[in-house]
């Protein structure tokens, strides 16, 4: 590994060094642990319970990819810097950290997002706002000219709207989970924002500016993408290991992925029935007649019914 950069040489005057790659090596090597062992919590939780989890997984698994290629000195790209540093004239700029961010970003704002009482299109725009930071960032740090700053300012403004929901809609939407999920909300909304205020200070100085060398910035960054990963990730999802999953209304319908002794659903035109029971799915037949029924091979059960137009009285059995 101490040879990264002999084997895959640096493409630009001003690049990493033998000390930033051995940096990149160890940031990699947090986050691949990190997915280890979430993936094991993972696994460890009852199924229907996972969501949250399995979305930390995604985010801890692109990290450790990300960090294997640049460390390795891989997934990077020559571009002339609008201020030259010395007898430089290029930096390196490194994609695959975009492409990273692209991923992991929207989905520690869905992480957050999920546990409030804001509808899934305020939770979708936020998300696109997300992919626009990262975006207008990736841009930017490509252009040589003076109008990547137009990209950073439209960048920024992402941000500010990301913001105004994690720290202003947010806190005020109803949680269905309860205080404790609200307090921890806030706490961790809070935490998230002002790491992300330091990623535009970072880019700056670096792919904007030029100021500090690509050695620095992968340390500014590495220990950003560290907070903002695995710390903050095992901080949350430590916060709602005694949360009841079912006050999210996230549990999956399908009987594959219930949880405690099972449960299905099953649903009319204008009519639902749930039937609880030891296993076994619940089956909606509608006849071509006026009348939806729903049965399942789980006993006893419960079932509750509204008729509708055209629609019989759903019951479960």
């Amino acid at each position: 590994m101490a040879g990264s950069l002999d084997q895959n040489p640096p493409n630009a005057d001003r690049h990493i060094t033998s000390g930033g790659s051995d940096w990149l090596w160890a940031v990699f090597a947090v986050m691949a642990l990190s997915d280890l062992a979430m993936i094991f919590w993972t696994f460890s939780r009852p199924r229907g319970t996972r969501l949250f989890h399995q979305i930390a997984v995604i985010v801890l698994t692109t990290a450790t990819i990300a960090y294997f290629s640049m460390a390795s000195d891989l997934g990077a790209t020559p571009v002339r810097a609008e201020f030259s540093r010395g007898n430089t004239g290029t930096r390196q700029i490194w994609f695959v950290r975009y492409i990273q961010w692209f991923i992991t970003l929207p989905l520690l704002l869905l992480e957050l997002l999920l546990a409030t009482g804001l509808s899934l299109s305020d939770i979708f725009t936020t998300m696109f706002m997300g992919w626009v930071f990262v975006v207008c960032g990736l841009v930017g740090a490509l252009v040589v000219s003076t109008y990547k700053w137009g990209y950073f300012v439209l960048g920024c403004m992402a941000l500010f709207y990301i913001w105004y929901v994690l720290l202003g809609h947010g806190p005020r939407s109803t949680f269905a989970a309860g205080g404790v999920v609200r307090s921890g909300y806030v706490r961790s909304s809070a935490y998230l924002s002002f790491l992300l205020l330091l990623y535009p200070i970072a880019w700056g100085c670096s792919e904007g500016g030029n100021v500090i060398s690509p050695t620095g910035e992968m340390i500014w960054y590495g220990i950003l993408d560290l907070l903002a990963g695995p710390v903050f990730l095992f901080l949350f999802l430590w916060g709602l290991r005694s949360v009841e999953y079912g006050a999210f209304g996230l549990a999956s319908g399908k009987y594959t992925d219930g949880y405690g002794n099972g449960a299905g659903a099953g649903y009319g035109n204008a009519g639902a029935g749930a039937g609880y029971g030891g296993a076994g799915p619940n089956m909606a037949a509608r006849g071509p007649g006026a009348t939806g029924a729903t049965t399942g091979t789980a006993a006893p059960g419960n079932g509750v019914g509204a008729t509708g137009a055209g629609v019989g009285p759903t019951t479960a059995v």
